[in-house]
């Protein structure tokens, strides 16, 4: 069972978290304001160290996976370590809500000069878990154990010469010294309403696959078809030819999956047939072994229905992340805190989603419950609201409290009575 902790320490630490609020507010909307693309939150961390180290943190390392921030906070008792993570990229997104605060930023990516906005609320998370280790540093000598507070960078993936996010920050040990018996993270959602938590035990976010295939024909009059290989034609059967794979090759009541392409490149004029058309796109999966069968069977498609086409295809498959798997006994033993904080209304057992999260390295070294914290507005239909990653993405702020006191509450929870 979930004991609470300690009655008279969180009841003191709800109170600070209520008067904190503003504070967490303004640190988000600083950070937004200001948003850094992966690998580049040069900014972000320099707050966030700042802040930690005015806390009196330990052992403050700076530079994790490049820009990463990872502290500990000694408990003036013994007990586990608990670990908390919160992500503090942006995205290459032109941002179009009209805030005081909205992003004017222009950076580069990739090479290419872009926007830059907070569209998927890590400025969210980061302001949130600054808000906890504040909370906690001020209760140092009534913590049973340890945190580890672990600011990342890079979570939005980077250009494919970039190495970065949480699996470098496990590389670079991250998770050492202490070394977590649990790690908690948390996304705020715009698909659920303010005063909302969502949870599921097992697979919870997909991998996170792409994939590259270029289609070598050989160019001639648009005229004359027969005398050249259209590329354009083949890339087409290419594409409606991987589709089933997911509705006729894959058993989905199993798990489901999906196969996307995003990009279809080919061609200067409307009268030549070009010598070469490429394609682009992602595969989504929850299952290791349904994830190998498609990155096996989409090689296979492209070449061999190039072939029949008197073409020729080049395959080239990226792997992501891999699927963001809550431990389901941490996330059982978890919903009796996510009802204390939030209320049983509000804790709400989400679908599986096809969005992606490195969180899952940190969950593949130890265990680890990931939830979503809702940002629509009470009221509205989350719905159709603008989805994370939307320039019309917006953040009802008042779901930073819940956040704040959420986590906070699960370390505390954790130290009285392990999962």
């Amino acid at each position: 069972m979930n004991a609470p902790a300690e009655v008279s320490l969180v009841a003191r630490l709800e109170a600070q978290a209520a008067a904190l609020e503003q504070q967490v507010i303004a640190w988000r909307r600083d950070f937004h304001a200001n948003p850094e693309l992966g690998n580049q939150e040069v900014r972000t961390s320099g707050i966030v160290a700042a802040h930690l180290q005015r806390l009196g943190l330990d052992d403050i390392r700076v530079g994790v996976a490049k820009t990463g921030v990872v502290a500990t906070l000694k408990g003036g008792k013994p007990g586990p370590c608990v670990a908390l993570r919160a992500d503090m990229d942006a995205l290459p997104v032109s941002e179009q809500v009209d805030l005081p605060f909205a992003s004017k930023v222009r950076t580069t990516w990739g090479g290419q000069e872009v926007g830059a906005m907070h569209a998927c609320g890590h400025d969210c998370h980061t302001a949130i878990l600054m808000g906890v280790a504040e909370l906690l540093a001020g209760a140092r000598d009534e913590i049973c154990g340890s945190v580890k507070f672990i600011f990342q960078p890079a979570e939005e993936g980077l250009p494919e010469y970039e190495k970065g996010g949480a699996k470098l920050m496990i590389e670079e040990a991250a998770l050492e010294n202490p070394r977590p018996d649990a790690i908690f993270g948390l996304h705020v959602i715009s698909h659920l309403n303010a005063g909302q938590v969502g949870y599921r035990p097992g697979a919870m976010m997909a991998s996170t696959d792409n994939f590259w295939i270029r289609i070598h024909g050989r160019q001639t009059h648009g005229a004359m078809p027969w005398l050249g290989t259209d590329p354009i034609v083949t890339a087409a059967q290419v594409v409606l030819g991987a589709q089933t794979l997911v509705s006729r090759q894959l058993d989905i009541m199993h798990e489901p999956a999906v196969v996307t392409f995003g990009t279809v490149h080919g061609g200067v004029r409307e009268n030549i047939v070009p010598d070469e058309v490429t394609l682009t796109g992602t595969f989504r999966t929850f299952d290791e072994r349904q994830r190998e069968f498609i990155r096996q069977r989409l090689t296979d498609t492209a070449i061999n229905i190039a072939c029949a086409c008197q073409a020729r295809a080049e395959v080239k498959t990226f792997k992501g992340y891999p699927v963001t798997v809550n431990d389901t006994r941490l996330t059982l033993w978890s919903l009796a805190t996510l009802t204390r904080v939030a209320g049983d209304a509000k804790v709400v057992h989400v679908p599986k989603t096809g969005g992606g999260e490195d969180f899952a390295y940190f969950q593949k070294e130890i265990p680890g419950a990931f939830f979503f914290i809702g940002i629509t507005p009470p009221g509205e239909d989350a719905a159709k609201a603008p989805s994370n990653h939307s320039p019309l993405f917006r953040v009802d702020e008042s779901g930073l409290l819940l956040g704040v006191r959420l986590l906070a509450r699960l370390v505390l929870d954790y130290q009285a009575n392990p999962a």
